[in-house]
This record gives structure tokens, sequence and C-alpha cells, in this order.
């Protein structure tokens, strides 16, 4: 997951672009423009307040913390410029984690309908894990994953342990958000 979300944003062109991460500062060296950090929970996705635009919004392992990941992810959309790109990405079967509240996983199917639903197009979803990887989750916590190791797993779909996403937010005014996906 790490190397193929720094790939996306690295093809953007980072040094052009204005960067905000929410709750985290791992794509801080991919030398943008501007990088700016808004720490969660104090930042509420919920209810943003004024922030700004940017160019890249990311989003990695939030949403499963917040109360409203309808509202959360239609927050990443407006803090995204037109044009701009979104990078989301949640555990799916990872140990709960009560930092501060664990609430929800999502599959690759769900992630993509709250996406759409914040009007976000474009929309690529991505899972990784594995038997292995499942198992040495259930003995210990994340410190110990074989990831951290650096061990070269295959990638079992039907066992995804994380889900991440590309997104963007249409170029255009006139690109409404489709119907549907209301959330709560």
């Amino acid at each position: 997951m790490d190397e193929s979300t720094r790939q996306y944003m690295s093809r953007l062109g980072p040094s052009n672009l204005d960067a905000v991460e929410i709750s985290g500062r791992g794509a801080s060296g991919l030398g943008w423009r501007s990088y700016d950090v808004l720490a969660y929970p104090e930042f509420d996705l919920t209810a943003p307040g004024e922030h700004g635009s940017y160019d890249v919004v990311i989003c990695e392992q939030v949403l499963e913390h917040v109360r409203d990941p309808w509202t959360a992810v239609r927050t990443l959309a407006d803090l995204c410029r037109p044009g701009g790109h979104v990078v989301i990405s949640t555990p799916f079967l990872i140990r709960l984690h009560a930092e501060p509240e664990d609430y929800w996983r999502f599959t690759p199917t769900a992630m993509t309908m709250l996406i759409e639903g914040a009007g976000l197009v474009d929309v690529e979803v991505h899972q990784w894990g594995n038997r292995s990887c499942f198992r040495a989750n259930t003995r210990s916590w994340a410190p110990q994953m074989p990831w951290h190791r650096g061990w070269l797993l295959r990638n079992e779909p039907e066992l995804p342990l994380m889900i991440w996403a590309f997104a963007r937010r249409p170029a255009h005014a006139g690109d409404a958000r489709p119907a549907g996906i209301t959330g709560q």
C-alpha cells in the first residue's frame, strides 16, 4: 500500500502541488510546493470549518475512526481543489484499535460507493492481504506485522488487510455529484 500510494503521488508532480495530510506525515518527504497536516481528532472531518483547499488531500488510516464516514469523505472532496486528487486508505482485516475509537471497515465496493457518493471521479480502489498476514495480525498488533519486516508475500484478494483508493475531484464546476449514496 505505502509503495503504491507513494508512486501515485510522485506521478502527480508534487513540486507543483499543495498537499494536506489528515493525521500523519507519511507523504511529507515528496517535495510538495506546500505541505500541511490537519491532526485528527482535533481536525474533525465531519465538521471541518474553513481550512483552505489543496491539490492533493491524503487521508490514511482515519476513516475507520469517524462516526460519519459519508460526511468525512465529502469533507475530503471539499478540501480538494477542482481537478485535484484524494488518497484514502483504511484497514479491513486488521484488529480493532480504539485510537480514539474504531467504528468501520470498508470492502473495496463500499469504498468505491463512499468515494463516488462524495462526487469524486476516476476512482481506483486497491487491496492487499493474505492468510499469513491475517494470521499474524490475530496474534499481535501492527508493529509485528510481516510487511514491517520486509516479507514479500503474495496478494490474496479475498483476504484484504488494507484497502486504499485514489480519486479525483472533477475539474469543472458543472460536474455534479452523483445521486444515490448520501450517507446518514
